[in-house]
């Protein structure tokens, strides 16, 4: 069978996914089985995967979606202890004595402290963490879901510590020992080195791309769940969304230029917090008091906007809880991720070793390749859990108080997680269609080089979109580093330019996917019990994403190409897409006033 045949039929279930979540509007609890089924129905038949192997990655995905349902349970169980202790409402206070615009709040909760928890554990835990801190500062579920998603981006690369690097693209490359050679000839003898080399090309692009990503959170914010539906309220806090993105993005990218892959991410996340906030307690670059936002009364909401989680914000007259100690929860969790992750402390060792009560695994299932593990102790839920616990001595909680929270937590947790029953199991399928009687490569990689021999020369465009097809259908830019950082490679010499850039393309694009993955949009939505709406939430963020991708791969095309001089299509392209931005920015501040209507 031709490859351009079966790259159409390997598209199958992508196109499943689009049509029947996106376009047609069902729930992921409905699409998701007919994609599985899609999956499935090609790795028996065209693929001819034996059925030990569908079954065991399907039984792999099933594991995973456990996995994926701990830590939401811990992320839903720590908000429901912080409502019930006080904290949230503290917090509220705390923001709002900063400022009650939102636009301001969603930058803070969103971009900077959204990219720091990325940076010490990435795998979704900042939606399980930021998007749930919103909607109890009284934001939609779904304005929440979808700030959460849009900021994956940026920090996605770098995402617990460095792991899509130093996994990924480390897995992809290193099954070829000629990029070693390839990598000394650069002067790169030492293979960290060349990772490190990758990382900084992979952060200048990402830092770009992320200069106008805050702006867009907002623009986007203000447009679906705006009062008005517009974007240009969004875009009025122009200045203090791009004050916020350099505070981010200039340290996150004198890090990964002069240090390891690890720390761009953590540390970009934290100097922009700190800087931002200091700011904003002295007003720097805040809307007056006639222009602060705010969504409309709840009332008025759009019945699709809310999940079954509710946040008690009502004023019972009690003292308002010190903003530190409601704070303390989410110090504690930042500084156990940290201490988990950062080699110093050297607890990895510890807390992933093979040992039976730390890592539990379902080695080649049904007597497949394929293996399942799960660290309980190096899960992100299980420092929710712990920080719920330590929260009831922190906030002097009653027993009561926490045990509402819990059945609060499991009446959330149960119909928000049917969706993830089917979607990470189509995923397992999917990537692991490899090995069968038929001889093809797996369906990604089939996809891939179907769409490389179209795109010829032309092919950077394309790199940052498959990259985030990847992550689309994975679910991880780590997964999708390895699936085709080696096939990037090789694309790139074929084309005859610097295969180092086709890389970094792929990272970037791997990252820019987590903006649309049905994989941690499911998970995020299950989190405030958003259920049956992830379609909504995926074409809510397909903008942000196709201005990443395609901006970063004009990007690449230019760059790779400087040799024909810097005004060719690359260039040209990346220069319209900032002179779009910018115009925008002036018509919105300057312009006419008139709302946009509703497109949804």
């Amino acid at each position: 069978m031709s490859t351009g045949i079966l790259a159409l039929l390997s598209l199958l279930p992508i196109i499943s996914v689009a049509v029947f979540l996106v376009v047609m509007r069902w729930p992921a609890s409905r699409a998701m089985p007919i994609a599985y089924i899609v999956a499935a129905g090609l790795a028996l038949f065209v693929w001819q995967v034996p059925v030990n192997k569908i079954f065991a990655a399907s039984a792999n995905g099933l594991w995973v979606a456990g996995t994926l349902i701990y830590i939401i349970f811990g992320a839903i169980l720590l908000l429901n202890t912080l409502q019930q202790s006080g904290a949230i409402r503290a917090i509220r206070k705390g923001f709002s004595d900063i400022t009650p615009d939102r636009r301001i709040q969603v930058i803070i909760i969103a971009w900077l402290f959204g990219s720091f928890i990325e940076g010490s554990a990435g795998f979704g835990t900042p939606a399980a963490v930021a998007v749930p801190l919103m909607v109890g500062l009284g934001f939609p579920a779904m304005a929440a879901v979808v700030a959460g998603m849009i900021i994956q981006s940026t920090p996605v690369s770098f995402g617990a510590m460095g792991t899509p690097i130093l996994v990924g693209v480390n897995t992809g490359l290193s099954a070829d020992p000629a990029i070693a050679a390839y990598a000394a000839e650069l002067g790169y003898v030492e293979w960290d080195q060349f990772l490190s080399f990758l990382a900084g090309k992979i952060a200048l692009l990402h830092a770009i791309a992320g200069t106008f990503i805050p702006l867009l959170v907002v623009g986007v914010m203000t447009r679906f769940f705006g009062k008005n539906r517009s974007f240009a309220e969004g875009f009025k806090v122009w200045k203090f969304a791009l004050f916020a993105s350099f505070s981010m993005t200039i340290p996150y990218l004198l890090v990964a230029t002069y240090f390891r892959p690890e720390f761009p991410s953590l540390i970009g996340g934290l100097v922009g917090l700190a800087i931002v906030v200091s700011a904003a307690k002295k007003g720097f670059l805040l809307p007056g008091p006639d222009d602060i936002w705010d969504f409309d009364d709840k009332e008025n909401w759009d019945e699709e906007w809310t999940g079954t989680m509710t946040i008690d914000d009502e004023d019972d007259g009690s003292p308002v809880m010190g903003i530190v100690k409601a704070w303390s929860p989410y110090l504690f969790i930042a500084g156990l991720l940290v201490m988990t992750r950062l080699p110093f402390f050297g607890l990895e060792t510890y807390l992933r070793n093979s040992h039976w009560l730390v890592t539990w695994s379902w080695p080649e299932i049904f007597g497949s390749d394929i293996t399942a593990s799960f660290q309980p102790l190096w899960s992100p839920g299980t420092i929710f859990i712990i920080v719920s616990l330590i929260t009831i001595l922190l906030h002097s909680m009653k027993k009561g108080e926490y045990k509402i929270a819990l059945g609060k937590s499991f009446k959330t947790l149960v119909p928000a997680s049917m969706a993830l029953v089917f979607t990470v199991p189509m995923v397992q399928v999917f990537i692991n269609s490899s090995g069968g009687a038929a001889g093809y490569e797996q369906m990604p990689l089939v996809l891939a080089e179907g769409a490389a021999n179209l795109a010829g020369s032309a092919w950077p465009f394309f790199s940052t979109f498959i990259g985030g097809l990847g992550a689309f259908v994975a679910g991880s830019n780590t997964v999708s580093n390895m699936m085709f950082s080696l096939f990037q490679f090789g694309v790139g010499e074929r084309i005859m330019v610097d295969p180092t850039w086709i890389v970094a393309l792929q990272a970037v694009g791997g990252a820019s996917g987590n903006i649309i993955c049905v994989h941690n949009v499911v998970a995020a939505s299950a989190v405030v019990g958003l259920v049956g709406k992830e379609g909504a939430v995926i074409r809510k963020t397909l903008l942000p994403f196709c201005y990443y991708a395609l901006l970063t791969g004009s990007l690449g095309y230019g760059i790779v190409n400087m040799s024909s001089g810097i005004f060719n299509i690359g260039f040209i392209i990346a220069a319209a897409i900032f002179a779009t931005m910018i115009y925008f920015i002036y018509r919105f501040n300057t312009g006419s006033k008139t709302p946009v209507p509703s497109a949804d």
